[in-house]
């Protein structure tokens, strides 16, 4: 990967370089020539969620768009995998999505879609890094008579909606199931609650009213604890908890706990694997996933691949392996027969039809996992050297995976989108899992903190 995208696009703080205007306004021309056809215009789609900063960075978008000739068809504020379902279904060229998913407000982020709904290829996107970063683009541009234009489209929301919808069984109504819903003041503010009550739920939904600046601010599935109490005091049946551009989901059960995206994962492909429709009965989560995913997995006789972190490489494995759920701990799930990237919406959708289904609630179908007691510490990294070349580190992870003894485990990675090294160690008890998480994150600091 260069130096521009990281796991999941092109990501800042806004209105500071490289999340300014000026590098949208390259980006957009270079996907724009790098899609270039023989007698035939790029047509992008460029959305966004709702951080302030997106006016200016979908402008600037629009505007490299133009000048390089190709048309950009503007969507507003919608979830990403609206943006790529839109692209797609309108057979654009790409679609560009404004967001920094679950990070704070003054973040932003510029995600590229390709016209079949995937994200771009290695190739595409060093190309494009190319042409961003090699300062060519100003003498590329075409003559004033060849330059593109934008429009609105009106109805993408409209027909999103429709798509969510035509994947919830028509045989199953919600009609009087209490549901409380998170959006997190982000980009499922308005879709997520339509979708649901066109399809009859006694629906409330709280933090949806964004104002540019609350995106994922205490709330969405990060935060869970204002819809955990909602449930609790609505009687609701399920919570959902959607982050700032909507693929994600954690849910709450009608006891009012979190159920984190593992538990989401595999109620999903039982349901799947019950109904006959789990192909190759394999499911496909990543290394981070709990330890006791992969314990229920062999329990369940379920096939269970773990990818590298990352919603792309998650994907990758899918196609590879041909299997059609995947996903990761953070509540981001791909359901390949229905759409070509993470959906919070449509996952919540597969949640809720598998309580009706089964006829049992959120809390007896997550029993199906024990959860493992798990550990996160982030340390913020000075440089990021391959952690296998650092003695110390190695030797402190070898001497708890030691003493964990195979009822545990430690993993050390780096983020892929920020100077930060992520420990984790998942253990027998919470305070022996915390002790040994701290044991390993001191070491990490100490060396290359």
């Amino acid at each position: 990967m260069g130096t521009l995208f990281g796991t999941d696009g092109i990501r800042g703080e806004a209105n500071r370089h490289p999340m300014d205007a000026a590098m949208a306004f390259a980006i957009g021309q270079a996907v724009t020539y790098v899609l270039r056809k023989e007698n035939h215009r790029t047509r992008v789609v460029i959305g966004k969620d709702t951080r302030i900063s997106g006016y200016m960075l979908e402008s600037a978008l629009e505007a490299g768009v133009a000048s390089m000739g190709g048309v950009a068809q503007m969507v507003g504020v919608l979830p990403t995998p609206g943006i790529a379902y839109i692209t797609e279904s309108m057979r654009a060229d790409a679609g560009f999505v404004v967001s920094a998913s679950h990070n704070p407000y003054q973040d932003n982020g510029i995600k590229i879609f390709s016209g079949s709904g995937f994200k771009l290829s290695d190739e595409q996107e060093t190309e494009i890094e190319d042409l961003v970063l090699g300062g060519k683009l100003p003498s590329m541009v075409p003559p004033a008579k060849e330059m593109g234009r934008a429009q609105r489209l009106d109805d993408a929301m409209g027909r999103y909606i429709v798509f969510l919808k035509s994947v919830f069984p028509r045989t199953l109504s919600l009609e009087g199931v209490k549901i409380a819903m998170d959006v997190g003041n982000g980009a499922t503010y308005k879709v997520a609650p339509a979708v649901f009550r066109e399809l009859g739920a006694d629906l409330t939904v709280i933090h949806d009213r964004p104002d540019g600046l609350n995106i994922n601010d205490g709330c969405g599935s990060q935060h869970t604890e204002d819809l955990r109490r909602t449930v609790l005091e609505t009687g609701s049946a399920i919570g959902l908890a959607f982050d700032g551009d909507g693929d994600r989901l954690i849910a709450v059960d009608e006891l009012g706990r979190e159920i984190a995206g593992d538990q989401i994962l595999l109620i999903c492909a039982k349901q799947l694997k019950d109904e006959g429709r789990l192909t190759n009965d394999l499911l496909v989560s990543t290394v981070m996933s709990n330890l006791g995913l992969t314990v229920a997995c062999e329990r369940l006789g379920l096939s269970h691949h773990a990818s590298k972190v990352g919603d792309r490489y998650v994907l990758e494995d899918m196609q590879r392996l041909d299997a059609v759920i995947g996903g990761e701990q953070s509540g981001h799930m791909i359901f390949l027969r229905h759409h070509t990237t993470g959906d919070g919406i449509l996952t919540a959708l597969q949640l809720v039809a598998a309580t009706l289904k089964t006829g049992r609630s959120v809390s007896q179908l997550a029993s199906v996992m024990d959860v493992f007691p798990q550990k996160l510490i982030n340390v913020d990294v000075a440089r990021k050297p391959d952690v296998a070349t650092v003695p110390e580190i190695v030797a402190a992870i070898a001497k708890v995976e030691g003493e964990l003894n195979g009822k545990g485990r430690v993993l050390v990675r780096y983020s892929g989108t920020q100077n930060m090294c992520r420990v984790m160690v998942e253990g027998p008890t919470v305070e022996l899992t915390e002790k040994y998480a701290r044991e390993v994150a001191d070491v990490v600091q100490t060396e290359i903190g």
